[in-house]
C-alpha cells in the first residue's frame, strides 16, 4: 500500500526517565533540553538534549520543589527557581567554583512567574509586576541589573529563536506587550490586542496562555492565536489567527487558518508549515501561508492537504528485562499526556520520549492533484529537490499533448526560482568585485537551496531518461524539450548546449531532419562549438548537416582549430581540408597533422590527394614542393616514395 502519512515522528527520539520514575519533567525550548528531576535527600537531575554534548547529569542540594530549571546557552550556567521570590544559580563553566548563589527579584511584593535566558550570561526575571533584565557575573557569583520595566503581567511566552518575550497584560489578558533582547539591550516593541470571540453579556472571556504560540514562519515572527468556536456566531469551527510581529512597526492580524471543526487543538511549525493537531479525531492539518487561495479573502487559508493522522509509531522495549523477541509497543498518538512545544517538538512525559515532528513530501504527490499548486508547495520545502524531479518525471510519462500547458506551468515555476538564484549570485559577485564599500558589506552570498533546479538537474534526472522512454510519441518528446528551452529563454537564462544536443539527437533518432533544418535555420537552437561538432558528426546520416555546421562555425568565428580536430578524429580529412580553405587558414595549418590522419585511413588515394595538396602549397609559398625539416614530414615523404615511386614527387619549377 502507498504510504499516505505525510507527518511522522523522528526515528531517533530523545529518551529520558518517564514521569512515573521522577518527580518532575521540564523542557527548555532554547536549548531543546529535557530535565528529569528526582528529589529526596539530594536532588538528582538528568538533562537530555538533541545530542550527547548537550546531555548531562548532576546532583544539587534539595532546597525545596523545583518550579523551573534551565541552562544558559552552551550549558554554562544553571538557573533554578524554587520560590516566587528568588532564582538560584550554579556555574558549570570549567575552572569556576561549582557553588550555588542566589538572587532575589528587586520589586517588593512581586512574585516571579519564571525566567528566560537571552544569552549565555544574560537572564530576564518575569514577575507579576514586570520584567528585570540582568547580566550574570559567574566569577563574582552575582547579578547586575541592566534594565527593568514595570507592567502588570498575567503570563509570559518567550521565543528563543528571535529573543522576543511576550507579556499578557490587562484584566482579559488579551493586550500583549512584546520586548526584544540583544546583547545587553532590551527594547520595547509595539503592544497589540488579540480580538477575542464575542460572548453574551455579562460573561467575559480572557486570553489563555494555552491558546497562544510564537513561531518563525518564512523568517518572520508570528503570534498564533487559537480562536475557539463561538456559539453566538455562525462560524463553522475554530480558527488559528496569525499576527505578524515585526521588530519595528505595529503588529497586524495577517492570516486566518480555517480549522472547520471544534475541540482541543495544539500547534507546531515544521518546515514553514503550520501544523494543527486535533485531539478528538486524532488527525493533523497543515497550512502554508504562502499558498494563496483562489477563492475567498486573500489571507484566509484552508488546509493544504486532507486531515491525516501522524504516521503510527512503535516504541521498542528497553531495559534489562526486555527480551529480543518482544514486539515494539504502538505509541498512543495524540495522547492527553503529550506536550507540544515550538517549533516542532512533541514530548510524552509518561513514556519518556521527545520527538521532532517531520513532514514527508513524497505522500503529498498523490494528495495534491493540481500540479501548479503542488509545485508551489514543494518549492518552499527544505528537502524538495528529488521529490520535485520525480514529479517532473511522472508528469511527462503520460505522454499526451493535453499535458503540455501543465508542463509549461511547472517549468516556468522551476525556472523562476532558478533565475532568482542566478540573479542573486550575479549581484553578489558584482558587489564583491567592486571592492569593499558600504553597500557590498550588506551582501550575503546567496544560499543555494534545494528548490534551485538547474539545467543539469533536469537533464540528468528527467529529460535524458524521458527521451529514451518507449511508448511516448516523439512529437510530445520534442514539444516538451522545446517547452523547457522556451521557459529558460523567457527567464533569460542561457541554455546549456547539452539540451540542444538532446533535441538534435531526438530529431535524428526519429528522422525528423526537416524539423532539425528549420530549428537551425531560424536559430531556435543557439550557435555553439559543441553543437557544430555534433552536426559535423551527422554528415553521413544527413549530408546537409555538414554545411549547417560550417555556417554555424563561421558565425562563431572562434572555433577553427576545434573543428579541424573533430573532423580529423572522424577521419573526415578532405572535409577538414575543405573547411580550412573555406575560412582561409590553409596556408598556416600543420601538413604533418593532415598527413598523419590520411595515413590512418589506409586509403592510399586519399593520402596521395592530401600529399599533393601540401606539395602545391609549398610550391606556392616557397617556390619549392619539398617539406622543411621543421615540419617533421620525412616518414610521410618516404611512404609516398614507397607507394608511388620517387618520380611521382613534384619537381621544383625551373626558371
Amino acid at each position: 500500500m502507498y504510504d499516505e502519512y505525510y507527518l511522522e515522528l523522528s526515528e531517533n527520539p530523545v529518551q529520558f526517565e518517564n514521569a512515573s520514575s521522577v518527580n518532575n519533567v521540564f523542557f527548555d525550548e532554547a536549548n531543546k533540553q529535557v530535565f528529569a528531576v528526582r528529589s529526596g535527600g539530594a536532588t538528582g537531575v538528568v538533562v537530555k538534549g538533541p545530542d550527547d554534548k548537550s546531555s548531562v547529569a548532576f546532583r544539587m542540594d534539595d532546597k525545596g520543589e523545583v518550579k523551573c530549571i534551565k541552562f544558559s546557552l552552551g550549558n554554562k550556567i544553571l538557573a533554578v527557581q524554587r520560590t516566587t521570590k528568588s532564582v538560584d544559580f550554579m556555574n558549570f563553566i570549567p575552572d569556576y567554583p561549582h557553588l550555588e548563589f542566589s538572587h532575589e527579584c528587586k520589586t517588593k511584593n512581586a512574585s516571579i512567574l519564571g525566567f528566560c535566558w537571552t544569552n549565555w550570561n544574560e537572564i530576564v526575571f518575569v514577575t507579576d509586576q514586570g520584567i528585570e533584565f540582568y547580566q550574570v557575573l559567574p566569577d563574582k557569583r552575582t547579578l547586575k541589573l541592566l534594565k527593568s520595566q514595570s507592567i502588570n503581567v498575567n503570563w509570559y511566552m518567550y521565543c528563543p529563536e528571535t529573543a522576543v518575550l511576550l507579556l499578557s497584560t490587562t484584566v482579559q489578558g488579551n493586550v500583549l506587550q512584546p520586548f526584544a533582547f540583544k546583547t545587553a539591550t532590551m527594547s520595547k516593541m509595539s503592544k497589540f490586542e488579540i480580538e477575542l470571540p464575542a460572548v453574551p453579556k455579562p460573561a467575559k472571556l480572557s486570553l489563555s496562555e494555552r491558546d497562544i504560540a510564537m513561531a518563525t514562519i518564512y523568517d518572520q515572527l508570528y503570534v498564533m492565536y487559537l480562536k475557539h468556536h463561538s456559539r453566538t456566531t455562525n462560524s463553522p469551527g475554530a480558527e488559528v489567527v496569525l499576527y505578524h510581529l515585526p521588530r519595528e512597526g505595529t503588529c497586524k492580524k495577517s492570516h486566518v487558518l480555517k480549522l472547520n471543526t471544534t475541540g482541543k487543538f495544539a500547534l507546531n511549525v515544521v518546515d514553514n508549515l503550520v501544523v494543527v493537531h486535533h485531539q478528538s479525531s486524532q488527525t493533523s492539518l497543515i497550512y502554508d501561508i504562502k499558498l494563496r487561495e483562489l477563492d475567498g479573502a486573500l489571507n484566509v487559508h484552508q488546509p493544504v492537504l486532507p486531515a491525516q493522522s501522524i504516521n503510527p509509531y512503535k516504541i521498542p522495549h528497553s531495559g534489562p528485562a526486555a527480551a529480543p523477541s518482544q514486539a515494539p509497543v504502538p505509541c498512543e498518538l495524540y495522547s492527553s499526556s503529550w506536550s507540544v512545544f515550538q517549533p516542532d517538538i512533541i514530548i510524552s512525559a509518561s513514556e519518556g520520549y521527545l520527538w521532532y515532528l517531520q513532514v514527508k513530501l513524497q505522500p503529498t504527490l498523490n494528495l495534491l492533484q493540481d500540479k501548479g499548486k503542488l509545485m508551489d508547495f514543494l518549492l518552499r520545502r527544505r528537502d524538495c529537490k528529488m521529490v520535485i524531479l520525480s514529479v517532473c518525471s511522472q508528469m511527462l510519462t503520460g505522454g499526451d499533448k493535453g499535458n503540455l500547458s501543465v508542463v509549461a506551468t511547472v517549468f516556468d515555476k522551476l525556472n523562476q526560482v532558478y533565475k532568482e538564484y542566478l540573479d542573486a549570485e550575479q549581484a553578489y559577485t558584482a558587489a564583491m568585485e567592486s571592492g569593499p564599500s558600504r553597500s557590498s558589506t550588506s551582501y550575503k552570498r546567496p544560499v543555494r537551496t534545494q528548490a534551485v533546479i538547474d539545467q543539469s538537474d533536469m537533464y540528468t534526472h528527467v529529460l535524458s531518461d524521458f527521451t529514451e522512454k518507449k511508448g511516448v510519441k516523439h512529437k510530445f518528446i520534442i514539444a516538451v524539450l522545446m517547452e523547457y528551452i522556451r521557459s529558460l529563454n523567457q527567464f533569460q537564462i542561457p541554455v546549456q548546449h547539452y539540451l540542444y544536443e538532446l533535441v538534435i539527437k531526438t530529431l535524428v533518432q526519429h528522422n525528423l531532419f526537416y524539423m532539425l533544418h528549420q530549428f537551425l535555420q531560424y536559430h531556435v537552437l543557439s550557435d555553439s562549438k559543441p553543437l557544430a561538432c555534433l552536426l559535423l558528426s551527422l554528415e553521413s546520416t544527413y549530408p546537409p548537416a555538414h554545411q549547417l555546421s560550417l555556417d554555424m562555425l563561421k558565425r562563431l568565428s572562434t572555433a577553427n582549430d576545434e573543428i579541424v580536430e573533430v573532423l580529423l578524429s572522424k577521419q573526415q580529412v578532405l572535409g577538414a581540408l575543405r573547411f580550412i580553405r573555406s575560412v582561409g587558414a590553409h596556408d598556416n595549418v600543420s601538413a604533418r597533422k593532415f598527413l598523419d590522419a590520411a595515413r590512418q585511413t589506409n586509403d592510399t588515394m586519399l593520402f596521395y590527394t592530401i600529399f599533393r595538396f601540401f606539395e602545391q602549397r609549398n610550391m606556392r609559398l616557397r617556390g619549392n614542393p619539398g617539406f622543411n625539416q621543421g615540419e617533421h614530414c620525412e616518414e610521410h615523404v618516404a611512404y609516398f616514395k614507397q607507394v608511388y615511386g620517387e618520380n611521382a614527387l613534384m619537381k621544383q619549377a625551373t626558371a
